[in-house]
């Protein structure tokens, strides 16, 4: 039970690798917390993907921490944990995170992504609607759309040509009328719904359009977790496959701390319905052939690497985010963790995982 006067963050997916960080930071600010995970992500990912040793460090970590295995496409168990536990923030990180594993998967990934956020915002809009209902969206929201800017090719990576993205992509790019994978509709279809539960029933939610993710908690597989496993694949000296686009493709790198941050800052001023594109802007981007040489510098290893002249269906050429409207609502927020910081975090972290796993 929370102590009197405690206040409670509900996380679900609390075993990623945001959700570990949130649960992570907002009890060290005092919060109570209790997280839903039930470890779907060794379903999606095989034993790769296993979450297992995110929940020990939880259960180290955070003494009052309570943990449920509850599936949140589980409407009837849901609901009326959500009314028990009578959160005063959610954060809902639970998701199905494969741009490519979705579509062998599409029942799952949509129950999981769509109908569990439903089902999640229900329950809040039922047992708990003045709480901050914070949506761990995705960049694919916008499809393929970002491919249709101009672009300008480099010796090690593509770049917008076009002076109105110069700062990077803007919550105002349509979501609409473009190719997204089954992943990224299924997560229009509850970023939407996010938004609509704000505007109809004037809840404090918001949709955090992320970027690439990452940090060293981060169980990175070959179909999700773009630095984490390419910097794995590095220190174990395993082949990584570059999918088209010259290995030029562009992305921002956030740190899950930075994202923790917002999220605390949202949820001290939280608005209604709304969208933000979060990641590590433009200062925090890098191509994957830019990413090989910096993880080289990090770990004097060589990159083994196989290029498949073949790019991943609906993925985008180049992104990365706007951050301006975010610094803007929330001025005291911003980039702590540079993108160098990041490789340097995630080596350490692979060190570590890598050498328990030789002792046994």
């Amino acid at each position: 039970m929370p102590k009197v006067g405690q206040k409670v963050v509900l996380v679900t997916g609390s075993c990623g690798l945001i959700g570990s960080e949130v649960s992570l930071f907002f009890s060290q600010l005092g919060f109570k917390v209790v997280g839903i995970d039930s470890n779907l992500r060794a379903v999606f990912f095989g034993p790769e993907g296993d979450t297992t040793w995110v929940l020990s460090r939880l259960r180290e970590e955070i003494p009052d921490y309570r943990h449920s295995t509850l599936d949140i496409r589980n409407r009837e168990a849901l609901l009326p944990f959500v009314k028990e536990v009578k959160p005063d923030l959610i954060v809902h990180t639970a998701a199905q995170p494969s741009h490519d594993r979705a579509a062998a998967i599409p029942f799952l990934d949509f129950e999981t992504n769509a109908l569990g956020t439903l089902h999640l915002l229900e329950a809040a809009r039922q047992y708990c609607p003045e709480c901050p209902f914070i949506h761990m969206s995705t960049n694919k929201v916008y499809g393929d759309r970002p491919n249709a800017i101009l672009l300008e090719e480099f010796k090690s990576r593509w770049d917008y040509a076009d002076p109105a993205y110069e700062n990077g992509i803007p919550e105002s790019l349509s979501i609409d009328q473009s190719k997204h994978s089954l992943f990224g509709a299924s997560k229009v279809a509850a970023d939407v719904m996010v938004q609509e539960y704000g505007r109809y029933f004037d809840l404090p939610t918001c949709c955090l359009r992320g970027g690439c993710l990452t940090g060293p908690n981060h169980s990175g597989v070959e179909l999700h977790g773009f630095l984490s496993y390419l910097i794995k694949c590095n220190m174990e000296g395993r082949e990584y496959k570059v999918y088209g686009y010259k290995g030029k493709q562009v992305r921002d790198n956030i740190h899950s701390h930075d994202v923790a941050c917002f999220m605390y800052e949202f949820s001290k001023n939280p608005r209604v319905a709304e969208v933000y594109n979060l990641g590590g802007g433009k200062q925090n981007s890098c191509s994957i052939l830019e990413a090989f040489e910096i993880v080289q510098r990090h770990t004097n290893r060589s990159m083994k690497w196989q290029y498949v002249d073949e790019n991943r269906s609906g993925d985008h050429i180049c992104y990365y985010s706007d951050l301006r409207k975010m610094k803007a609502h929330y001025p005291s927020w911003g980039i702590t963790k540079t993108l160098d910081t990041i490789f340097e975090e995630i080596v350490t972290g692979w060190m570590e995982r890598l050498a328990k796993q030789a002792s046994g």
